[in-house]
Formats: structure tokens, sequence, C-alpha cells
């Protein structure tokens, strides 16, 4: 009868053990640790999952969540010693590089798939890719730039074509640009004209 006892009694500590370990890891009440537990059969792990999926847990800082062991995502793993120890487990560096081609290919992909145009009284004299455009700008800005604003004051217009910059917002831009080097020649000819009236 006595072992009996002493082994409730063990049995009680365990439990209390267990929901006093389930309070400080999940931030919650007595009430609600002792109600994960039934619910878990007595498993920690799974009375973390439990109080997280019905959102009284507070997640573990860093953006981890508790989980079983072999999950994909970070979380608490459960080890022999019964002690519960956090495991980032993140994105590799094979997959960051993967993830970073696929975004450079898509950007690629659309800068070769819309056009700059240059046209002079309605006729196309050149268009090329947008990605030759970027390339030009950044390597070579100190050029392309300086030839851009000559080009305008040239005649020359430009405006994109594509399905992702085609838009008239865009092209509105261009517009603008092109308008205002048109006002500069006015008021340069306006000048002009009015010195050769005053002489």
């Amino acid at each position: 009868m006595a072992t009996s006892i002493k082994e409730q009694e063990d049995k009680k500590m365990t439990e209390l053990e267990k929901v006093e370990k389930l309070r400080e890891k999940a931030d919650v009440s007595f009430a609600e640790a002792k109600e994960a537990l039934d619910n878990a059969n007595g498993d920690i792990l799974d009375a973390l999952i439990y109080l997280e999926n019905q959102g009284k847990a507070t997640v573990p800082a860093g953006g981890g969540c508790f989980s079983g062991s072999g999950a994909p995502s970070g979380g608490y793993q459960y080890s022999q010693g019964g002690e519960y120890h956090y495991e980032r487990r993140g994105e590799s560096f094979g997959e960051m590089l993967k993830r970073f081609g696929r975004f450079c290919l898509k950007v690629l992909n659309k800068g070769n798939t819309n056009f700059l145009d240059a046209t002079k009284n309605d006729a196309l004299v050149f268009s090329c890719p947008v990605t030759a455009v970027v390339v030009l700008l950044l390597f070579f800005f100190w050029v392309t730039i300086p030839m851009f604003i000559i080009s305008l004051f040239c005649g020359l217009r430009y405006h994109f074509r594509g399905e992702d910059l085609g838009r008239g917002s865009v092209n509105a831009v261009m517009d603008g640009a092109a308008s205002t080097v048109d006002d500069i020649k006015s008021s340069f000819a306006d000048r002009n004209n009015k010195e050769k009236d005053v002489q």
C-alpha cells in the first residue's frame, strides 16, 4: 500500500513538474497548461503544439514555432533528457542562391520582352530591349544620360513598348521629358528672336 501511495505522489509530482515546465515554455496559466497536457496525454511537446494552435502560446522569439521533430520549420525539439531546445532551421545558402537566380531570370525575361523605342517625326529610328538600356545606365551613365538629353533636343521621342512598361503612365513621363525639352527650345528661340529684333 505504501508503494502505491508513493507512486501516486511521484506521478502527481511529475504532472506538476510538466505543468510548470509547460507554463514556462508557453507563458500560459496553470489551468491552460493542465488542460493542454490532458489533451496531449501528458506529452509536453504535443501540449505546446496544442496551445499554439489554440492561439494561447507565445511563439518563440526569432519567428520559430512549436513543432514535432523532423518538421521542416524551426521549433522546439524534444531531447531524451526531457528538456526542450530551440533550433532554427532556415533556408540553406544553396536554396537562397536558387531563389535569387530565379528572381534574376524573371527580371531578365521582363527586360528582354519590353523595349524602348526612339521615334522622330512618328518614324521608328531604333528599338532596344530594356535590359540593354539598364546595362548602359549602370555602366555608362555619364555617356548615356547626356546622349539621351542631346537626342531629345535633336527631335527624338522615346516610348516604352511591352507588357510591363508599355503603359500610359510610364510613357506619360517620357512625354513630359520631351515637352520640357520643347519648352526649353522654344524659350531659346524666343530669346534669339528678341535679340535679333533689338539689333
